[in-house]
């Protein structure tokens, strides 16, 4: 076999890279955590605009689809993206109206009711005889209030200097304003030329990667975004439905906070299986702080609503639309959730739903080849 010098030169080249990598690697991996910190911005940028795209592509396929008016051809892009920019920041607005505002009262409120729950406590245990006398005095002269206060200010302001802490706030302020700002001016960018941008990426595909390596790049990409974005699609109307069931549920129960409960339990059931625990979680303590017998309640009610919308709903919302078999979603959750957190449990199901697909294609391609491998052994 002839061994061409342009096929020696690229092993060399490769081994010295890799011998580079290796050696470097704490500096090398520095670098990289220096470009990805620096590149944070543009990744948000990026996710912004995929989210956005989505509702943009909906509003674009409304936006007079049979009209061949040169002004709605050229107005399409810009008002359905200016469009769907409003509806976002609407969504978000509307859920942040309904749930800070009742669960900071909830959260003041509760912290008012401690002194004077622990002061019962105190006075329960004493009655009781269980504690040694001189223990159950030092307890009465304590000042549960005041304790609290300084419990709380200590949390909230930490136990460095005032101006530290008002320093590091006004940064972290000010570095989140600017990253939100470059992520948003991206984003903008992203969606307006996003053609051009998908076509140049095309232009270098084609130029510097095989044609079959382009096709199969291609493919994945596309059935990677295809559960992207039927994962966010199906996740969202799940969410819908899951709030809007439970506030009525709420409402003919007549619990408490039943409006903000719903929008919160909606909020966080776009996390995959675990999100609606926990917004049951803050909704049943801030129900505490009304009655707890309707706390108890209102967790036995969303138990079972729990059990409605997983075995109905959310297979059929979401679990066919991304052609992933449960099993599979409790472990993408559980993965993704231990590797990076709640990003992990939202990026786990649609990135296990892409390769559950391709896998299966694959597996699908082999016993034809193998059929015909066995009914054709010379390949003719």
């Amino acid at each position: 076999m002839k061994v061409e010098w342009k096929s020696l030169l690229r092993i060399g080249v490769g081994i010295f890279l890799l011998y580079l990598g290796i050696h470097y690697w704490p500096s090398l991996s520095g670098l990289l955590g220096t470009i990805f910190s620096a590149a944070i911005p543009l990744i948000i940028g990026c996710a912004i605009a995929y989210f956005i795209n989505i509702l943009m592509s909906w509003f674009e396929k409304h936006y007079f689809p049979h009209s061949d008016k040169k002004i709605v051809k050229n107005s399409r892009r810009i008002v359905c993206m200016i469009a769907a920019i409003i509806t976002m920041i609407a969504i978000i607005a509307l859920v942040i109206a309904l749930i800070l505002p009742q669960l900071t009262d909830c959260v003041m409120l509760l912290i008012n009711e401690i002194p004077s729950a622990i002061d019962k406590t105190i006075t329960y245990i004493d009655e009781l005889g269980v504690l040694p006398e001189n223990i159950m005095d030092s307890l009465d002269k304590i000042d549960w209030k005041s304790r609290i206060g300084q419990i709380i200010n200590v949390l909230t302001t930490g136990v460095g200097s005032v101006v530290d802490v008002a320093f590091k706030t006004v940064t972290s302020i000010f570095s989140g304003t600017v990253t939100a700002l470059v992520a948003i001016i991206f984003s903008v960018y992203i969606l307006v030329g996003k053609e051009k941008i998908g076509s140049q990426l095309k232009r270098l595909m084609g130029r510097y990667i095989k044609p079959t390596v382009s096709v199969k790049i291609s493919h994945v990409l596309s059935v990677i975004n295809d559960c992207f974005h039927k994962f966010i699609v199906g996740q969202c109307t799940e969410a819908v439905i899951l709030g809007v069931l439970c506030t009525i549920g709420m409402l003919i129960f007549r619990f408490p906070y039943a409006t903000m409960i719903g929008a919160l339990i909606a909020f966080t059931a776009l996390i995959p299986i675990a999100g609606a625990y926990i917004g049951a979680g803050v909704g049943a303590f801030m129900i505490l702080t009304v009655s707890p017998i309707k706390a108890l309640l209102f967790l036995v009610y969303i138990v079972i609503l729990q059990q409605l919308e997983g075995n109905i709903i959310y297979p059929k919302v979401v679990g066919s639309s991304i052609g992933l078999p449960g099993i599979w979603v409790l472990a993408a959750v559980t993965i993704g959730g231990g590797v990076m957190g709640v990003v992990g449990m939202l990026l786990g199901v649609p990135l296990a739903a892409a390769a559950y697909r391709l896998l299966r294609e694959d597996v699908k391609k082999a016993p034809a080849a193998s059929t015909v491998s066995a009914a054709d052994p010379a390949g003719v």
